[in-house]
C-alpha cells in the first residue's frame, strides 16, 4: 500500500490538529490550586499531554512524567472531577489549530477523503473545541477516551473505525504526532504518519518508526492531496 491508495484519514486531536496545551495548563494548575498542590509551568505540562485527562492529571499530582506509585487514589479521582469542571470552563480560550489544519481538511475533504478522529480526550470535550475552532461537520466518526472499553496505544479505536466505515484497515491511514497514535496503529496493521510538531514527550517520533513522518500539516496536505490528482 502507498499514501496513494488511502481513502480515510483519521487523526488525532491534541499536537495533531490543534494545540489545546495553553488551556489544559490553565486548567490543571486551577486544580492543583484547589488542592493546594505545586502548580506547574507550561513547557513541563505540555510533556505530560497525550495520554487522556486522568493521565495528565495523575502527572500534575506527582509532579513528573512518571505517575507516583503511592498517589492516593480518592485524592487522584477528586482531581480529575475538578479539572473537568476546569477545563469546561477553559476548554477553547487559548487552543488553536495548528498553521494549515483548517485550510489542509477542507482540501482532504474536496479530494474525496473521509475524516475521522481518535484522540484519547473525553468524547464529551471533543465537540466543543470542533465548534469552536469551525471545524465541526468534517468528520465522519470521532472516538474519545471514553468512547470504547480501550483507548490508543490500543489498537481497538482504530479498528472500530475502519469497521464502522465499512473500509479495510490498508485504506486507512493514522496521523498523530504521539507515539500511542503509531504504536495504536501497528498493532492495528494500519500504515501510520507522524507529525514531528506535536507533543510527543520530547521524543522524536520517527523513533517509531511511522510510514512516513512530516514537520508541517501543510506538507501532509499537499502531499496527499497531490496523490489524487496524479
Amino acid at each position: 500500500m502507498t499514501l496513494k491508495n488511502k481513502q480515510v484519514l483519521l487523526f488525532d486531536l491534541d499536537g495533531t490538529l490543534v494545540d489545546s496545551a495553553p488551556d489544559l495548563v490553565v486548567a490543571l494548575n486551577k486544580t492543583l490550586r484547589d488542592l493546594n498542590k505545586q502548580e506547574h509551568g507550561e513547557k513541563i505540562i505540555r510533556s505530560w499531554v497525550g495520554n487522556g485527562a486522568k493521565v495528565l492529571v495523575e502527572r500534575g499530582l506527582s509532579g513528573s512524567s512518571t505517575i507516583d506509585s503511592e498517589l492516593d487514589i480518592a485524592l487522584a479521582e477528586k482531581a480529575l472531577s475538578i479539572f473537568l469542571i476546569h477545563y469546561r470552563d477553559f476548554i477553547c480560550v487559548e487552543t488553536v489549530l495548528y498553521d494549515g489544519v483548517k485550510e489542509g481538511l477542507i482540501a482532504f475533504k474536496e479530494a474525496g477523503f473521509r475524516l475521522g478522529i481518535i484522540t484519547n480526550k473525553p468524547e464529551a470535550l471533543i465537540q466543543p473545541i470542533l465548534i469552536g475552532l469551525g471545524i465541526d461537520g468534517l468528520f465522519e466518526i470521532i472516538i474519545g477516551a471514553d468512547t470504547l472499553p480501550e483507548k490508543k496505544p490500543h489498537p481497538l479505536p482504530l479498528l472500530h473505525a475502519a469497521e464502522k466505515l465499512s473500509v479495510t484497515i490498508e485504506q486507512c491511514l493514522m496521523i498523530g504526532d504521539s507515539k500511542n497514535d503509531i504504536l495504536a496503529a501497528k498493532a492495528a496493521n494500519m500504515d501510520s504518519v507522524g507529525l514531528t510538531y506535536g507533543y510527543n514527550y520530547g521524543e522524536d517520533i520517527s523513533l517509531y518508526n511511522p510510514q512516513w513522518c512530516f514537520d508541517t500539516f501543510s506538507e501532509l496536505t499537499g502531499e496527499l492531496t497531490t496523490l489524487v490528482h496524479r
